[in-house]
C-alpha cells in the first residue's frame, strides 16, 4: 500500500528553503520519496507544504531513520518560523 508524508511549514527565508530542497535532490538517500513536490499555498504566502509520496510506509520509515533525513529535517525546523506539521497517510484509493 502507498504512503504519503505531508510536511507543512511556514518561513520567512523561502529562498534558503528551496536552496535546501536542491541541495537534498542532490544527495538524497535511497530508498527516498517515489516523488517529492514543493509548493506554496497562494492564499497564504510563506506556508509550504512537502508531499513526499513512497511506496510503502516500510520504505518511508527506512527513509526517515537515516541520518541524512533528520539532518534535513534539522535544517528546515532552522528555516521555519515555527515547528513543521507532519502529516502522515495511509493512501487508500489512488487514479492515475
Amino acid at each position: 500500500m502507498s504512503f504519503v508524508q505531508v510536511v507543512e511549514y511556514q518561513t520567512d527565508r523561502p529562498d534558503e528553503v528551496r536552496q535546501l530542497g536542491e541541495e537534498w535532490s542532490r544527495v538524497n538517500p535511497t530508498p527516498g520519496p517515489e516523488r517529492l513536490t514543493l509548493a506554496e499555498d497562494r492564499d497564504r504566502p510563506g506556508h509550504f507544504v512537502i508531499v513526499a509520496e513512497f511506496d510503502s510506509y516500510e520504505q518511508a520509515m527506512e527513509h526517515s531513520k537515516q541520518a541524512e533525513t533528520g539532518e534535513y529535517a534539522d535544517r528546515m525546523r532552522q528555516l521555519a518560523t515555527k515547528e513543521p506539521r507532519y502529516v502522515n497517510l495511509e493512501v487508500a484509493h489512488q487514479e492515475t
